[in-house]
């Protein structure tokens, strides 16, 4: 059975669809790998169709919970990643969730999206005891004392988050309009875009094999 990971955040706007195209597109190098696309507003497939070179990974749209619960019994696959709705109480979030094996959680460091996040954690991520961590994404290059600090609290209340982070880049804008994961597009700072998500899917691949 693949391993299913699900992107989740409860709060639109926060890197979410950048985080699932891009790790799905790092995953790829090394696995065989599905991006489910099981949000209602389509990003991640209005993204993936944009480009018919693809990214390396394949991509179904998919919002029907009751199909969504049996993402464990794909083949053929060794990775399952899986962008959900930005709706917390959506019955297809609540059904990916159930299935999950891993559970990943976009945010930016800032203390409004920290609030909503922690809440969103404690809420609907830890009573279903899923392995989980939280990735802050759209990090200021010239303020990387933000995220340490967000990465400091989020450890002192015992909330599992990445070392590595995701800095803002046009680059990403950029790869998006022309459909293609940022390790495919060629600019500036398209080198050091990549390897923020280089770091966290090794990152995360290290976790899971504890």
């Amino acid at each position: 059975m693949p391993k299913i990971v699900a992107i989740l955040n409860g709060k639109g706007g926060v890197g979410k669809t950048t985080t699932s195209i891009n790790l799905a597109a790092q995953f790829a190098k090394r696995k065989k790998v599905l991006l489910v696309d099981a949000d209602v507003q389509g990003s991640a497939s209005w993204w993936f169709g944009r480009n018919d070179q693809g990214m390396g990974f394949d991509l179904s749209q998919e919002t029907d919970p009751q199909l969504l619960g049996h993402l464990h019994k794909i083949k053929g696959y060794d990775l399952v990643v899986v962008d959900t709705p930005p709706a917390l109480h959506s019955e297809a979030l609540a059904t990916v969730v159930a299935i999950a094996d891993y559970i990943l959680l976009p945010t930016p460091p800032s203390a409004m999206d920290l609030a909503v996040l922690i809440d969103t954690v404690k809420s609907a991520v830890v009573p279903t005891g899923v392995a989980h961590r939280v990735l802050l994404t759209k990090v200021d290059a010239r303020s990387i004392g933000e995220a340490m600090e967000a990465q400091n609290t989020l450890v002192k209340l015992g909330i599992p988050v990445c070392k590595g982070f995701i800095r803002t880049y046009k680059a990403h804008e950029r790869a998006a309009l022309e459909g293609v994961a940022i390790n495919q597009w060629r600019g500036k700072n398209a080198w050091e875009a990549e390897s923020d998500y280089r770091r966290v899917a090794d990152e995360l691949q290290r976790d899971w094999r504890k």
